[in-house]
This record gives C-alpha cells, structure tokens and sequence, in this order.
C-alpha cells in the first residue's frame, strides 16, 4: 500500500509505516495537481496546507485513509469523508504544549515590548538608546494577572497548566461543562491540583486581563467589533487557533485606541497572504502558524498518525 504524506511527516512516523509494510511518498504534491494523481495512494497524510475537498473525494476511490498531523480539520470535508467510507484521522494530544508554549512566548512578548523592541534596537538602537529604554520601560508582569481562555479543549488546558504555574488565575469559557481544577505535574513528579473558574464568554471578556482563544474556525468572528466592547481596557489578545476567530480590522481599530494593549498572532485571516495592517502594526506580536512547529510535536505527530494509518489500513 502506498501512502502520500503531502505535507510532510517527522522521520520517526516515516520509519514506522516503512517498517510494517507501507511506501511511504514525502514529494509535496501541488493542490492543483492532485486530482490527476491522489488516486495513486491508498491513504493520504496533510497538515494544514493541502485541501482534501468533496470533489477530490469523489475522483479517489481507492482512497481508505486521510490523517491530519494536529488538531483541526477545517481543511477536510470530513462528514463526507467518512459518508464515502474513508477513515479520517488526526493527532489532537500531540501538539497541544507546543501551541501552549508559543502563546506564552507571545504574552511574554508583549508584555515586555520584545517584538517592537527587536524591530527598533537594530536601527535606533546605537543612537537613540535612552528613547528606547524611556519607551518600553512601562513592562508588566504576569504573576497575579488573570488569563481568560476560550475554548477549554487539550490546547486551552494546557495554555491554563502554564499560567497555573506561572501564578496567573484562569477563567475558561467552554461549550460543555468543564473541570473546577487542573493537574499540574512539577520538577520531581510532584502533582499539584490547582482551581479554575468556568463562566460564560461575557464574563471571561469582562474579567481577564490576557484573552488565549482556541476553538475551531466558525462563521463569524468569536471577537468582532461589538465583543471588543465588553473586553477590559487594556487587555492583551492572542490567537494560535485559526484565522478569523478575531476580526482583524476591528483588532487594528482596538490597538489603535488603546482597548487592546497588544495582540499575538500565529494565524491569519487570509493565509498565506496576511493583510498589510496586521504585518506592519507595531502592537501586534506575529508568527507565521508555527504553533505546531517544535521537534518534539513534530515526533509525537509522526509517531501517533503512523499508528493511526496502520491501524486503519490493516483492518
């Protein structure tokens, strides 16, 4: 059996199907090209780039798998998928610290200035030291600080895990009934059950001083211009989950007049070509969807989608 990972998989996943049986092709395969030759495989693997849509279903009947390497599917038709009797699959455990620890790097980013700072100390920075010192020297701090999240699946706990440990408080907006605590495992083992506090979004958008969103693509901005209004002056924003979960225009308004003090984002509204007013704004701390991006989750992506398409290939 032939499997395409067409965007790419980690050595060690590689080495897996290899070993119990599979060819395993890593050549990227252009979207517009797949129709002619998807077909060739037997299961396909993709990450977020490559579309596996309804009219590309429906000219590979030798399809029996597609895995995901991460969490959301946006990017497959699922239900169809699966109406066609294909299994899909994904990895959702595997790269939830990494995305934790990448929206972490952005709060500590902007509350510290860092990514204005390395744009500006390279240019201004032999002649203008003092200016520099002089701005950025309002910095905060997050112990004590409150972190709002929305959306409490793996990533949002394991965002709330470090802030736990960073001595912030943590108040989590879900659609289902959540847990009134969390397990935090320290240097030694020692386990720690540390409480957090379930409300509505209103709430979170009341209370919070920090706003970590991780939910699935929707229809309409979970924050847009009207949420912006509920948030607390000042607020802090990052979006490591999906492009237009934030309205992007309204953000820019909102950093503009000082509602929002700065804003992180991993993701964009219009990948792979995000718009010049959130490139160039200088309150906005930016990554290019790298959540994922770390050789740890990468290994635990291959490892757990190679047993994945094992499992599901030798049924």
């Amino acid at each position: 059996m032939k499997i395409l990972a067409n965007d790419g998989i980690d050595p060690i996943g590689k080495k897996i199907l290899e070993d119990a049986g599979f060819e395993v092709d890593t050549n990227h395969i252009p979207q517009e090209e797949l129709a002619a030759r998807l077909n060739e495989y037997d299961a396909v693997t993709v990450r977020s780039a490559t579309k596996i849509r309804q009219a590309l279903i429906d000219l590979c009947p030798n399809l029996k798998v597609i895995g995901r390497g991460g969490v959301g599917m946006d990017n497959i038709d699922v239900d169809y998928a699966l109406s066609k009797d294909i299994a899909v699959v994904n990895t959702p455990a595997a790269s939830s610290h990494s995305v934790a620890e990448l929206v972490f790097a952005h709060l500590l980013n902007g509350v510290r200035f860092l990514f204005d700072s390395n744009r500006k100390m390279p240019v201004e920075g032999s002649t203008q030291f003092g200016t520099l010192k002089k701005a950025y020297a309002a910095g905060s701090e997050l112990q004590g600080k409150t972190l709002g999240v929305v959306g409490f699946g793996r990533i949002g706990r394991e965002t709330a895990k470090i802030a736990l440990g960073l001595g912030m408080d943590v108040i989590y907006s879900d659609l289902f009934e959540g847990p009134k605590s969390l397990t935090l495992t320290l240097s030694g083992g020692l386990q720690v059950e540390v409480p957090v506090t379930q409300g509505e979004i209103e709430e979170v958008f009341a209370k919070a001083d920090f706003i970590s969103l991780h939910v699935p693509f929707t229809d309409k901005p979970v924050i847009g211009k009207e949420e912006f209004a509920l948030l607390k002056d000042g607020v802090g924003l990052v979006n490591a989950s999906r492009g237009g979960v934030i309205d992007e225009l309204a953000l820019v308004d909102a950093l503009n007049s000082g509602k929002v003090s700065f804003a992180g984002l991993d993701v964009f509204d219009s990948e792979p070509t995000p718009r010049a007013e959130i490139l160039n704004h200088p309150k906005i701390s930016l990554t290019p969807h790298i959540g994922a991006a770390t050789n740890e989750a990468q290994e635990r992506i291959g490892e757990e989608l190679a047993q994945l398409l094992i499992e599901n290939l030798k049924k």
